[in-house]
């Protein structure tokens, strides 16, 4: 099983037991809590239906403690938590144009971005195999973007809010909905070339925004602010001594700098550049969870990564704020802020991707410039996950699941979008198809060889590497498509 059994496990036990002013400092186990405080008292509610299957997965020092009845429980409550999520795709379904020509239901854009959402294979795989609980927090997600293309501002803003007290990952897309609420909700009318109308300012809909954001903040951290326990909870949340990357590099911008920094490394050891005894003894390729200094190339601080996030998300926020051409404006702005933190964040899982792919999803129905960048993002962002499923009975599971929605993904938005051009051109092409060899030689070639003794973390580098291509390379066309968009709008408006 994976160690999100024991993480959750151990969770449910400590909110179960503890008083509230120990849940963020109890440390018997590695796993300690470090998620918000809204997500602690879902673990807590958990904890009291936890105890009629098995009391004992309710005790402390029990680690590692797995029985036939936990692992049911864990399972069911993902799957009974998943209502959420699939309401919240129907409410996204009602947001879609579905006026699109078809020959029936199976080619109607709703009902393919039912089945892209429902049945997403990395969403699939993470929650349901791997096991965590990310289903209803995408499903807040989803309701909070439904509601603000409803025009329902209030309660998407509200939705919002209290999903970054469950997972403070969110925050990655916070800028597109502050932007999005300020500039829709907050200014009530623009001028007739689409720039804002300033005496349009509502200071009302500023103070519910405020309130609503404050209210939610008072009833997550205010007992810890009581308690005087506020800088402690932060220091759980943002675990800067993490390091970098994960123990499995993300694909992004930071596997391509650590491969970088890697290979010239043994370049230099090779050409005798570099001192054998200066070079850190932390490798980030050790497969573990720590700090690091890079060989070669300069070592990156949280606060470098704060600046290229920053600066990477900006021209989306800029275009939203100047042209934020409706929901669908939005939704760009909310799948740039995600894929920019996913490319440049500090310690990012691989699992982030999701943050990008599900709502990119929303786009991929309505034009065929963004089915393109889905389909590469996802067939890439997909199979950048397999390594979570690392035990051989899962090898088949996995292939035939990503198999199954990707042939899907490919026939159904290649059938909507059939009267244009080709969704990918043949350089696109051959990059994805080289994942087969890729995992080929990845799962069944490398085991054999006895390199697998001494250089384990190969595959994962492979894998890694490869899939940081293929994102960084969606990221980029998904921006160049916005830009290219907004000055059109800009010159046909001249």
């Amino acid at each position: 099983y994976s160690t999100d059994f024991e993480v959750h496990r151990n969770w449910l036990a400590i909110t179960h037991n503890l008083p509230l002013s120990q849940w963020y400092y109890e440390a018997t186990s590695e796993w300690t809590l470090d998620y918000p405080p809204f997500f602690a008292w879902f673990e807590y509610a958990l904890s009291h239906v936890a105890k009629y299957f098995d009391p004992k997965m309710l005790v402390i020092e029990n680690l590692n403690y797995t029985s036939s009845a936990t692992i049911f429980f864990q399972r069911f409550s993902v799957i009974f938590t998943d209502i959420l999520f699939i309401y919240a795709v129907r409410e996204c379904c009602r947001c879609v144009n579905g006026k699109r020509a078809a020959k029936d239901i199976l080619e109607k854009p709703t009902f393919i971005l039912a089945v892209l959402l429902l049945w997403n294979f990395g969403l699939l795989i993470v929650d349901h195999i791997h096991f965590q609980y990310n289903g209803f927090l995408f499903g807040l997600m989803l309701l909070s973007v439904a509601r603000l293309c409803q025009k329902r501002y209030l309660e998407g803003a509200l939705l919002f809010a209290v999903l970054l007290h469950f997972k403070h990952i969110y925050i990655y897309v916070a800028p597109a909905y502050g932007i999005y609420l300020l500039r829709s909700y907050c200014f009530t009318a623009n001028n007739a070339d689409g720039s804002l109308k300033w005496r349009s300012f509502s200071l009302l809909h500023v103070t519910l925004l405020g309130l609503i954001v404050c209210l939610v903040s008072a009833l997550s951290l205010g007992p810890f602010i009581v308690l005087g326990q506020l800088p402690q909870v932060i220091s759980r949340l943002f675990p800067f001594k993490r390091g970098l990357c994960h123990a499995y590099w993300a694909p992004n911008f930071w596997a391509l700098y650590n491969a970088m920094d890697k290979a010239l490394t043994i370049f230099g050891l090779k050409c005798n550049f570099l001192d054998p005894t200066k070079i850190p003894k932390a490798s980030m390729t050790g497969g573990l969870v720590q700090e690091f200094q890079h060989t070669v190339l300069p070592s990156v601080t949280p606060l470098a990564t704060l600046i290229c996030t920053f600066i990477s998300i900006l021209p989306s926020v800029f275009c939203l704020w100047f042209k934020p051409q409706g929901p669908r404006g939005f939704l760009q702005c909310l799948v740039l802020c995600a894929l920019s933190s996913f490319m440049f964040g500090w310690h990012v899982h691989e699992k982030a991707i999701l943050l990008a792919i599900l709502p990119l999803s929303l786009l991929s129905v309505q034009r065929a410039k963004d089915a393109s960048i889905y389909l590469i993002l996802t067939t890439t962002g997909h199979f950048s996950l397999f390594p979570l499923l690392f035990t051989s009975p899962e090898l088949p599971i996995k292939i035939l699941l990503m198999l199954l929605f990707t042939v899907y993904s490919f026939s159904s938005l290649k059938s909507l979008f059939r009267r244009e051009r080709p969704l990918l051109n043949w350089l696109e092409t051959i990059y994805l198809v080289q994942l087969v060899p890729l995992e080929i030689f990845c799962e069944i070639i490398f085991p054999l060889t006895p390199w697998k003794r001494h250089f384990p973390f190969v595959p994962l580098l492979l894998t890694s590497v490869y899939c940081a291509l293929g994102v960084t390379y969606a990221w980029l066309k998904l921006y160049v498509s916005v830009l290219t968009e907004r000055i059109s709008v800009r010159q046909k408006a001249e």
